[in-house]
């Protein structure tokens, strides 16, 4: 990057899949589809724009025998001002995006620590799909960077789907993780600036089911197509991919009826093998080929690709259609423009029978190679075929529908030849990459200015200068309860002053805080973290933080929830003296009070964004989004310059889980309350101490060897 920028940083974040610059591996599994080809494609031409600088498409980095060292490359150059970069995270082999939720506070954490390494921050963060946006929403509150998102498929629309395929709702939950999926898209509305989709009904028929639903802060911005990939046939070019049919059809010359996909049960693949099954005209007319990934043995394919598989080969059987149906085993990347272009000079059509489409890139594909389409009613296709008038809706689900609008496009040559010139046309106008990002930029135009400073010197520099380590731990729950042991602590707090920094991270107002530390002769913090993260303040001289109230006001409507709230059963306010600017503290009754979940419901149906966080039972806090003990860590951990990976944080209660995700070294003391972070017992670098108190924090700094040159070897 440029000594003295002038154009924009852009950081997109993509974090599951195989993602590279070249031969993309489509098909390969459920997450290498669409999304991996739209962040490489969208990186690649806003990184051709005058406008920017440099732009990062952020990822997880791969090392596993099981796929290419490509995706093990920290960082692949895409062109002159774009490139991959790839970023550690949980396990180093491959993991499906299900697997990825509790690795995705350390992916944030590594990234927030490479971003610091950079010459300059970012401009703008954009996070595809709900895992990046989890990480997305972290990393731009941490750095007041504008949050832009693109969903690609959103959870609670395919919980809806499936629902209606026969799964349980347990089913559902144990298989895809989408409590956690729909609460992390509900937190990134509630954060984005700036919603990108593909087409309008994207944003009615899928946001719309989003309490955090905003149509205001939504733009349609159609993806483009490499149109330099896919184009139509030349006058007497053969299609190389021809030769691969031979051996599968009785009739090569016939035009084509073309499919290709995952060979996944949405894609509804069936149901076109059975329209062509049950006409004995298009049979008579054309041959059908479908292109549905690579195999080598059906039955080594996931359940799903071979349901589908199985599924057509049979329908094949049963309808007698040896010797016009194609299914190659395989295929490559680089030869998808080929199949296009085969399908266009037989004087074939697409066919796209999604049972729903969010977009429909290979409509697209199609078209530039001039092929008309018989696409799905439902999604993108409405949008594509409204604007490029390039073939013909079907309600997929009804075969005869589908045959009939095959057929009336190879029975009638002008129809044909306008829709393929339609087709080449509208996606010149509506849909070249070069049009999407001179119209994503000047979105981007509008969120300038929204940057908010963020990391700024620590007010005693000296006194921290070489510190590179730091102990922080809550205060009721965590230290005090165990008055024989607090001198010991203590002592190492003193003995270590001069390399390391002492923390504390607590629910107690400022001056409650300094009450309890100074009637038990606990050392002066170095920095405190008061009133669930929503207070910071450093040093012997307790100077407050300026910067973190503005920080943290952000959508915070503190008046608003307290109406909201005043009649609610099971919720009394805590004293006065317990509430404060950026929280609202009450006793909670759960026998009579709202679940935790639906008090979250309940705020996100009336517009309102705030962390609520339920602690030893019987207490309730809400604090503004960006508030929290774990934020308030991080932001304190910039400012003082020390990796996360060097401090050691300690916690018993609900209140402290996201202080102990991620980089952290963690400890949850044996007096933890009840099971409120029993889901951090599988949780990477988190220790569950068997002494309680002040004795499993000492424990615990002995298990990380933590006061070692290099902390953090000890066995969980």
């Amino acid at each position: 990057m440029s000594d003295e920028p002038t154009g924009l940083y852009l950081v997109l974040i993509s974090i599951h899949g195989l993602i590279r610059g070249h031969d993309l591996e489509l098909g390969r599994d459920a997450d290498t589809g669409g999304q991996t080809k739209y962040v490489v494609d969208l990186a690649k031409a806003l990184g051709e724009r005058p406008e920017v600088d440099q732009v990062d498409l952020v990822t997880r980095r791969i090392v596993d025998p099981k796929v290419s060292d490509d995706y093990a490359a920290p960082i692949e150059p895409l062109n002159d001002h774009a490139r991959i970069v790839r970023i550690d995270a949980g396990p180093e082999e491959y993991l499906a995006k299900e697997q990825l939720w509790d690795h995705l506070d350390s992916f944030t954490d590594n990234l927030v620590k490479w971003i610091n390494q950079q010459p300059r921050r970012p401009d703008t963060i954009h996070s595809h799909y709900a895992d990046a946006g989890y990480a997305g929403v972290r990393l731009a509150n941490l750095l007041g960077a504008p949050l832009v998102h693109t969903g690609h498929s959103l959870g609670r629309d395919k919980r809806k789907r499936l629902l209606a395929s026969g799964l349980s709702a347990a089913e559902i939950e144990k298989t895809y993780n989408m409590a956690r999926r729909i609460h992390a898209e509900e937190e990134l509305l509630a954060n984005a600036d700036l919603v990108i989709t593909s087409t309008h009904n994207e944003i009615k028929e899928q946001y719309g089911l989003y309490n955090f639903y905003d149509p205001e802060r939504m733009a349609v911005i159609p993806p483009g197509t490499d149109l330099k990939q896919f184009r139509p046939p030349r006058d007497g070019e053969e299609a190389a991919f021809t030769s691969a049919l031979a051996p599968f059809l009785r009739d090569p010359d016939k035009p084509i009826i073309l499919a290709l996909s995952r060979p996944d049960e949405r894609k509804n693949i069936a149901t076109l093998v059975r329209a062509y099954g049950l006409s004995e005209r298009l049979q008579e007319l054309a041959n059908l080929l479908v292109i549905a990934g690579n195999r080598d043995d059906i039955r080594d394919l996931n359940p799903g690709a071979e349901g589908v598989l199985t599924d057509m080969l049979l329908a094949i059987d049963r309808h007698e259609l040896y010797g016009k149906v194609s299914i190659p085993k395989h295929h490559r990347p680089e030869q998808v423009p080929d199949i296009y272009r085969c399908a266009a000079a037989s004087g074939g059509v697409f066919v796209n029978p999604a049972l729903t489409e969010p977009f429909g890139l290979t409509i697209l594909e199609a078209a530039a190679s001039g092929l008309p389409v018989v696409a799905t009613e439902n999604g993108g296709p409405v949008d594509i075929i409204g604007n490029c008038h390039n073939g013909t809706l079907v309600n997929p689900l009804d075969a005869d529908d589908i045959a009939n609008a095959i057929l009336d496009l190879l029975e009638n040559n002008e129809k044909w030849r306008q829709a393929a010139h339609n087709g080449l046309a509208g996606v010149r106008e509506h849909y070249t990459w070069d049009a999407h990002a001179a119209a994503y930029l000047e979105r981007l135009e509008s969120l300038r200015g929204r940057h908010r400073a963020t990391a700024v010197e620590w007010p005693s520099p000296l006194a921290g200068k070489y510190r590179d380590k730091a102990i922080v731990t809550d205060l009721d729950q965590s230290l005090l309860g165990d008055p024989s042991l607090l001198g010991a602590f203590a002592n190492l707090i003193f003995q270590n002053r001069k390399r390391l920094s002492f923390g504390i991270a607590t629910g107690r107002r400022m001056y409650a805080a300094m009450e309890a530390i100074n009637g038990n002769d606990l050392p002066l913090p170095d920095f405190l973290i008061s009133s669930l993260g929503t207070e910071i303040h450093y040093g012997p001289y307790l100077a407050e933080d300026k910067q973190w109230p503005d920080h943290i006001d952000h959508h915070w409507n503190r008046e608003k929830i307290l109406r909201l709230l005043e009649d609610q059963p099971g919720l009394e306010l805590q004293p006065r003296n317990m509430q404060s600017r950026f929280k609202l503290s009450y006793y909670y009754d759960p026998e009579e009070a709202l679940s935790i979940q639906q008090i979250e419901d309940l705020l996100h149906k009336q517009d309102l964004t705030a962390n609520v966080i339920g602690s030893f039972g019987q207490f309730l806090d809400i604090v503004p989004a960006r508030a929290s003990k774990g934020q308030a860590l991080r932001w304190t951990a910039l400012r003082l310059d020390i990796p996360l990976e060097r401090i050691l944080v300690a916690g018993g209660s609900g209140a402290d889980e996201d202080l102990m995700r991620g980089n952290t070294m963690a400890v949850v003391v044996a007096n933890r309350h009840h099971e409120e972070l029993s889901n951090l017992v599988d949780t990477d670098r988190v220790y569950f101490a068997r002494a309680s108190h002040a004795r499993g924090l000492l424990e615990a700094v002995e298990h990380y060897r933590f006061l070692d040159d290099k902390p953090g070897s000890g066995e969980r």
